[in-house]
């Protein structure tokens, strides 16, 4: 087993390796305490996982209430946002009790949100079972649902007080889903880190435990350096611009890590034009997002992804900030002007 610790505003560790569901009950009691603990999930996690952490977490002396609700970006909503709150609410949970995030990025970010709002905050604990949760959305402390103007609009910074990353959960995701956390993984080889990047030619699969870790570590340094994200912290939305768009034009049928990867191959494509890197390095980056089975092209035309990106939270006035990989490992941010952003995506959507 793995720990990183985040030092954030609230200082917590991440817990990687696997068997660690088991002992989560004895985990959280250490870690965060509380007399009850609210698992909030989706149908697909609650049937393969919830018996086995009610279990633990009755027999570490918890109180155990269940959220569920219908799996899949779509309740990302203020509707099922609320339905938790009356949840907590109807089961009398205090601050001093805990909630406790079973499943993927969407049951994190709801679950997360909620935690930040009822009575101005209650103990949170994530518990990702998604590969792209365990690298990535577990870990920094957004949280957020989606309106139908956008994604991720509403929201709050709210650090989990643990992290309980047991990558035996893999076993069960299917090959989609796991190909939506590769997405990510290649995000943080290509922002932060040559050597990570270089060892995805070989599969994921059999280095999950190192994989995860060293992404989660990548992770940890730039929240500690910009928690809110007024900096350093954007460049962990390379491809996300141009993602967060298509998963707003696709009515969230397309998934978050396949709309990413098409992202990042859009702008790396576009940095080649525009002369911020190399085509060597714009294909290593096309190579790899081949690899895992992942788009590298889109099926928008640019005025549509652009008007999307409008909606985008990373806009600021007349300017969108967008990630341009440099060479692998290094990327930089640019503000790209509203005028100028159809040009930009225009130069990714033609193949190099």
């Amino acid at each position: 087993m793995k720990t990183v610790t985040v030092n954030a505003s609230r200082i917590y560790d991440v817990f990687i390796g696997a068997g660690i569901l088991a002992q989560a009950g004895s985990t959280l009691r250490s870690a965060v305490g509380g007399q009850a603990a609210a698992i909030v999930t989706d149908d697909n996690v609650a049937a393969l996982y919830g018996k086995q952490l009610s279990d633990t977490l009755l027999k570490n002396g918890y109180r155990v209430a269940r959220f569920t609700f219908p799996h899949g970006e779509s309740s990302k909503n203020a509707e099922t946002f609320l339905g938790i709150l009356n949840f907590l609410a109807a089961e009398k949970f205090s601050r001093a009790d805990v909630v406790v995030a079973l499943g993927g990025g969407v049951v994190g970010d709801l679950a997360g949100f909620a935690a930040s709002c009822y009575m101005r905050g209650i103990s949170f604990a994530q518990i990702p079972t998604t590969l792209l949760a365990m690298v990535d959305s577990s870990v920094g402390g957004k949280t957020a649902i989606n309106l139908s103007t956008g994604k991720n609009l509403v929201g709050a910074f709210y650090q989990p007080n643990v992290v309980l990353t047991d990558i035996s959960t893999l076993s069960t995701l299917p090959p989609e889903f796991f190909r939506d956390g590769c997405a990510e993984v290649i995000k943080y080889g290509v922002i932060a880190d040559k050597e990570l990047f270089e060892s995805l030619d070989r599969p994921i699969e059999e280095q999950l435990e190192k994989v995860v870790s060293r992404c989660v570590n990548i992770k940890s340094d730039i929240v500690a350096q910009d928690e809110h994200e007024t900096g350093t912290r954007k460049l962990l939305n390379f491809g996300h611009t141009i993602g967060h768009a298509i998963e707003l034009l696709s009515g969230y049928k397309t998934s978050h890590g396949f709309a990413v990867a098409a992202g990042m191959a859009t702008v790396a494509r576009a940095a080649v034009r525009m002369g911020v890197c190399d085509a060597k390095c714009a294909d290593s980056i096309l190579r790899v997002i081949n690899k895992y089975g992942l788009p590298d092209n889109l099926t928008y035309e640019a005025s549509q992804i652009a008007d999307a990106c409008l909606s985008d939270k990373k806009r600021a006035g007349e300017s969108v900030t967008m990630v341009f990989p440099v060479e692998i490992g290094r990327c930089v941010l640019r503000k790209i002007p509203i005028k100028e952003l159809i040009t930009v995506i225009q130069l990714g959507l033609e193949q190099v």
